[in-house]
């Protein structure tokens, strides 16, 4: 069924085209090639039409990084615009970042004015002439999985509902679509569109079953099974999955660099966060969604142990190089992949005392292991300046169903438990940094009834334009906790310097060129310039104390808050 439209602009068709499949919001960061933008945006305002909601982001970095943050959350793709060229640029490491984290995102840009005539919407300004590039989509091609410009009115609905099927389609990542001036102001005659998209975003069923029965038949024989697993929460439901099928053969599951939560933190059968001292005696390693299941220059499994990689796309294509072994490969849902093997293992006879042998031993090593971690934190607390492990713990004191939390590196997992789906957050693995601060805020957008807390190192908060992410706190009401790890440093420069020469001038020395951030910035004053509450903490006692008045900020005065947290150096 076709619907007619009272859109006069091609703009205007593309905004309502927007609404109609379900984009809620649309982050801006405005140039003078949003002009057509921005007057269908007023006109359909006031006239009370419906448009997705805009939201002024004053940076392109936190501008990306909240559509990244919603979408994680929510699963839905929002639209992100940015300024032609050089908005496009500021851009990037955001769109590396969902492009990694296989995050739906509908990335577009203004295109410079294409005439030089009286065409409207054709080049007024001295700009348009050096801003415009021989291939603008060439700037992003590498890392989005499509890309076009709209050339004509005819165009738009296919154009609009081919780029949200292909970016949420079957591994999600971020399309690029630019926009002419000259077309967005073109006018629209008869414009109707079908209510629903005739184009649908391709899913992933389980892998094949001949290819999960051979998995399963190898977990039931296995006497040392490991499950490594990265990303696999990124579809709340194959937690369970995950949960059902580790229990069922007492299989420990270690959470390497993990990007959301996959397992709960509690449970007797999650090994850490490390699978290297585990990896010696593994007879069978079933890798889900997981890029770099561990470090190969650290630790490999035996030769002879099988490797069962798991994943949309397990094999990881559009990585470069990716040498990890995948002697069986199942591409699918892991979470439908995971049920089926559940249910083909439990058609399966298996020796049950050697898997109530193996729950205790993993049981065992589960409470050593939290044991240990709650000894270090212990030990810490009252350490000057503080140590991380002791700022972890205070958050994860936090932790309940009702806080997310998003974490830019320096949060100790070891230091929390996290027990449900859809409350941790990690860093992507581009590390385009700078990601913290808006993903936060797009999380707060996605879930104004949680509280949500961002940790990021010092860095980090730098790299996230925090002028421009207060602003948008302030501005749209999205009260979040900001807790800074500050050193001083750049801990992940220092930390790779120390690997890679550990007996080398720089460590013997005790001088690390580029890595200190020292003097630092009073990072309160930042949040407190846009109406936020700020303290610094240098006393490892008041820290408890300080996360309280925090909160009280966030929950009850609903002002966004930052405790700017006083570190050791590394």
């Amino acid at each position: 069924m076709l619907k007619q439209s009272s859109a006069e602009s091609v703009a205007e068709g593309y905004l309502e085209l927007l609404v109609s499949r379900g984009v809620e919001y649309f982050f801006g960061n405005a140039g003078t090639d949003f002009a057509p933008i921005v007057e269908a945006l007023a006109k359909r305002h006031t006239l009370g039409q419906p448009i997705p909601r805009p939201i002024t982001v004053p940076h392109e970095i936190p501008a990306v990084a909240m559509a990244h943050g919603y979408a994680m959350v929510t699963g839905r793709p929002q639209v992100v615009m940015v300024h032609v060229t050089v908005g496009t640029a500021h851009g990037l490491a955001g769109i590396m970042n969902a492009a990694r984290s296989q995050v739906p995102m509908l990335f577009t840009a203004g295109r410079t004015p294409l005439t030089e005539g009286r065409l409207i919407g054709a080049r007024d300004l001295h700009i348009h002439w050096a801003q415009e590039a021989f291939d603008q989509a060439a700037i992003a091609r590498e890392f989005v999985k499509w890309d076009y410009e709209l050339r004509m009115a005819e165009q738009l609905e296919v154009v609009v509902d081919r780029a949200l099927a292909i970016t949420q389609s079957a591994p999600a990542g971020p399309v690029y679509l630019t926009l002419p001036r000259e077309v967005l102001a073109g006018r629209l005659e008869h414009f109707e569109y079908s209510h629903h998209p005739r184009q649908g975003a391709a899913r992933l069923g389980a892998a094949p079953a001949s290819l999960v029965d051979e998995a399963a038949r190898a977990l039931a024989s296995a006497r040392h099974p490991l499950f490594i697993v990265k990303a696999a929460g990124r579809d709340p439901g194959a937690v369970a999955a995950l949960v059902s099928l580790a229990e069922r053969l007492a299989v420990p599951v270690v959470e390497h660099f993990p990007t959301y939560l996959n397992f709960p933190h509690d449970h007797a059968l999650h090994a850490g966060y490390d699978p290297h001292p585990y990896l010696d005696e593994a007879d069978v390693v079933v890798v889900i969604e997981s890029d770099v299941p561990w470090i190969p220059r650290r630790k490999n499994p035996r030769p002879e142990a099988s490797v069962i990689q798991i994943g949309q796309d397990p094999l990881f294509a559009r990585y470069p190089i990716r040498g990890f072994p995948s002697d069986l490969t199942l591409v699918g849902s892991p979470r439908l992949t995971l049920d089926a093997l559940r249910s083909a293992v439990g058609a399966i006879a298996v020796d049950g005392t050697a898997v109530e042998s193996r729950r205790a031993r993993w049981t065992q090593e589960h409470q050593r292991l939290r044991a240990g971690w709650a000894a270090q934190a212990s030990g810490a607390q009252n350490d000057s300046p503080i140590d991380m492990a002791w700022v972890s713990r205070c958050v994860g004191a936090l932790v309940d169903e009702g806080t997310v939390v998003v974490n830019e590196y320096d949060l100790q997992l070891a230091q929390t438990c996290f027990r449900t789906p859809g409350t941790f957050f990690g860093s992507p693995s581009a590390s385009g940094l700078g990601w913290g601060l808006g993903a936060a805020l797009g999380a707060k957008l996605a879930s104004p009834d949680k509280t949500v807390v961002c940790c990021v190192g010092d860095g980090a908060y730098m790299f996230g334009c925090p002028t421009a992410a207060h602003f948008v706190g302030r501005a749209y009401d999205l009260p979040v906790l900001f807790v800074v790890f500050n050193n001083r440093a750049w801990n992940a420069v220092s930390g790779s310097v120390k690997s890679f020469a550990p007996e080398g001038w720089a460590v013997k020395s005790g001088t690390m060129p580029l890595a200190a951030l020292d003097p630092s910035p009073d990072y309160e004053l930042v949040c407190q310039s846009s109406g936020g509450y700020g303290e610094r903490v240098e006393d490892p006692r008041e820290l408890p104390a300080a996360f309280r008045r925090a909160l009280r900020a966030v929950r009850e005065e609903r002002r966004q808050a930052l405790l700017n947290v006083i570190c050791r150096k590394p």
